[in-house]
Formats: structure tokens, sequence, C-alpha cells
């Protein structure tokens, strides 16, 4: 490295953004992730069956939302690639550049799913495009969180990085309320044969607007200073994935540890949409409108869980709330009948406990690994989990559902939960952790 380049990283390290712009930057592309995710669980749940399976659903509408919801796994099968990918690249290059190139390509693919032609307009490649679409809409959102959790964290006081941690992770509930708080929009205002026709296109495509905004947000924010005082002291890996072998233990504890909340996501989040207006008749616009109102506890128990996990540590916070999910999953289903008073129970006491956890993996994925291999061995384990937790939730548990009954839901996450806390015991507190090694 040039006399000069080393000068500029080092002037770098000194040079923070305000903490202003380092939740915006942290935090508006977690909120196009969820948004995007939330856009495509609607319409899988709802009209993806009609329009990509035309064939099935005449015959068996189950089948087709079932065949959907596998379209929906592809973005999260596709994700592990995306984490090698620019984890590789955030490592090496830093974290402002592999974010800004991981939110076009995030963005891109949205845009480009509310464009495409369904099953009566060309067959069978309607649902050939739309694997590829969601696939590489899977490979720019592997990049985002990693990258994004580690703009807060390393910009953050040590004894304040789980909530700034804290900043990525509410955009989930921004992304969640937008996505459907737009589709409710949709819904009230027109037919479900005009959704059909056109109106499920709407969500995707106002996607540009954010991912707009989201790239001026990205291109005036500063490198971290952690990574720029490693590259100035030429401590940044040349070679990320190779380096990141040694810690294949902390990936897998990271990524069952993190699997529950996944599980947990899905199930309230686009599984149970699906089930309360195909399995309990309520309307969509009714559903929706709970799930809305039950996000703010989602965003509210996010803020609780960091602030307690700075407190008390990430491993006493996240035992806490995975052991409350195991026990909440064993009434859940019986609270799903058609009463709003259950339904609202359900959604809110679950999106507590889904805040809960959450909230600290924002500071407790990346203080897995060192600096020189974080965005890799976070963004991995993450995404990981994605696929373990959350890829085939919503068509496992719509299986589960058609051939044992609801209560095999609960079980589901019974399981997922125990799995978890297995891990979290074999997981370091990492609170006081020197960071910048």
């Amino acid at each position: 490295m040039s006399a000069s380049a080393t000068a500029s990283l080092s002037r770098e390290t000194v040079k923070r953004d305000s903490v202003p712009e380092i939740i915006a930057a942290s935090m508006v592309g977690t909120a196009i992730e969820f948004y995007d995710n939330y856009c495509y669980s609607i319409a899988a749940a709802s009209y993806f069956g009609t329009i990509f399976f035309t064939s099935v659903a005449k015959s068996n509408p189950a089948l087709a939302t079932l065949m959907a919801f596998v379209t929906f796994a592809v973005s999260f099968l596709a994700r592990p690639f995306g984490s090698l990918l620019f984890g590789h690249f955030g490592d090496k290059m830093g974290r402002k550049k592999t974010l800004v190139i991981a939110l076009m390509t995030m963005g891109i693919s949205t845009f480009v799913v509310g464009l495409l032609p369904g099953y009566e307009q060309i067959g069978a490649w309607a649902v050939v495009i739309l694997c590829i679409c969601r696939a590489c809409q899977g490979v720019g959102l592997a990049g985002e969180w990693s990258g994004a959790a580690l703009v807060a964290t390393e910009n953050a006081p040590a004894n304040k990085r789980a909530l700034f941690g804290s900043f990525p992770n509410l955009g989930a509930p921004i992304g969640f309320f937008c996505a459907y708080g737009i589709n409710l929009l949709l819904t009230t205002t027109l037919s479900k044969d005009q959704m059909i026709a056109f109106g499920w296109r709407i969500p995707f495509l106002l996607s540009a607007v954010l991912v707009i905004i989201g790239l001026y947000v990205r291109e005036r924010m500063s490198e971290t200073p952690i990574f720029a005082k490693a590259a100035a002291e030429k401590r940044t890996s040349k070679h990320p994935l190779a380096d990141l072998l040694p810690y294949w233990k902390e990936v897998l504890l990271g990524t069952v540890a993190m699997g529950i909340t996944y599980t947990l996501f899905y199930i309230l989040g686009t599984w149970s949409l699906s089930y309360g207006v195909a399995g309990l008749n309520f309307t969509q616009p009714q559903y929706l409108g709970m799930q809305m109102v039950s996000v703010f506890f989602f965003a509210a128990f996010i803020v609780v869980g960091c602030l307690a996990a700075d407190k008390y540590g990430r491993k006493k916070t996240l035992i806490f709330f995975t052991a409350g999910t195991l026990v909440f999953s064993f009434f859940a289903p019986a609270l799903l009948q058609h009463n709003t008073a259950t339904i609202m129970l359900f959604l809110c006491i679950g999106f507590v406990f889904m805040g809960g956890l959450f909230g600290p993996c924002g500071a407790y994925l990346p203080e897995l690994f060192p600096t020189n291999v974080r965005y890799s061995g976070a963004g991995l384990s993450y995404n990981l989990a994605a696929i373990f937790g959350g890829a085939f939730a919503p068509s496992l548990a719509t299986w589960l559902v058609e051939t044992h009954g609801v209560m095999s839901v609960g079980w589901y996450l019974v399981v997922m939960a125990a799995l978890a806390l297995v891990a979290l015991f074999l997981i370091k507190e990492s609170k006081d952790k020197d960071y910048e090694l």
C-alpha cells in the first residue's frame, strides 16, 4: 500500500459519521430487505399460486399455494452464495462499497419481479424467471444485513454495541409495516380480480423509490473506523473465506442459535396470513390489519432486547427470550381460532419474543468473529440461519397442518427453540470483547 493511501486511511480512522447518519445508513437497507421479503411472502400466500401455477390452482388451490411457498424458499437457498461473495469483498474492500452493490442487486431483482408475465402468458418460463429473480434477491439480501450490522456496531461505543446493533434490525418492522400497509391499502381499494390482474405488481415496483433513497444515503456514508484502522495497519484479510475456516464452530453455533428467530418470523408473518385467510376465514384486510398492529410489539422489543443485552449480556438475554419462545410454542396453536382477540394474542406475544431474539443478533453474531473475517462470518451465520430456520417454514407449516393438524406447528417451533437453546449454552459471552481485534 502506498504512503498516500496509508495516510488517507489513517485520516479515515478518526472520521466517524454522526449517529443519525449511522442509523440511516444501517437501517435503510434492512428496511428494503424486509419490505421485499414481505411483499413476496404476501404475494406467495395470496396470488402467486393462481398467477404462476395456474393449472394446479384450478384443481388444488392449496397445492398451488404450497408450490408458491417453495419459490419463496429459493431466495434463502441462494443466500449462502451471496454471503460468501459479499463477505469476501466486504472484508477485503470495505463495508461501504460492498453495501452499495448489495443494495443495487437486491433492488433491481425486486423491481423486475413486478414486471414478470404470468403462466398464462409464457407458461412454465414464468416460474423459471421468477425463481431466477428470487435467487438474485437472495444474493443481494445476503450481503446486506451483515454489512449494515457492521456499519452500526463498528461505529458504536463499547458499552452500547447491542443498542447500535438494533439500528439495522429496526429496519425489519419498518419494512414489514410498509409492505403490509401498502398491501392493505391495495386490497381495500381493489377487488381480488384486480389484485391478481395487476395490483400485486404495485408493491414490487414501488420498491424502486426505497432503493433510490438507500443509494443516496449509502453513497454519503464513511467507511467504518474499525475497518479503516485495520486497513491502515494492513490487518485486513486477502483471502477472507480461507481465513474463516478456523471459525467453523462459531458459524455453526451462530446458525443454530438464530434458527428459531427466522422460524418464528415466517410463521408469524407469512404462514399465519395464509392460514388465517384460507383456514380461519378472516378476510385478507382483516388479518393484515392485525399483523400491522402487532408489528409495533416487534419494534419495541428489538430495542428492549438490545438494552438488556448491553446491560446483562448477550447470552443471558437470548437464553431468556428463547426459553420464552419455547414455552409460547406449546400453547400458540390453541390461539389460532376465528377470534380476533386470540389471534391478536398469538401475533403480539409472538412478536414480543421475535423482537427480543432478533434485536441482539446485530451485536452477538459479529462479535463471534475478528475484524478481518467479521463480514464473512456474521453474514454466513445469518444467512445459513435463514435457510435452516426460515426458508421452508411457511411450506413446512402448511404441510404439517394438512397432514397432522395445527398443533404440529407448535411442536415445530418447540424443536427449533430447543436446538437454539443448546447452541446458546455453548456460545461464549461477548459483551466485553475487544471489538477492534
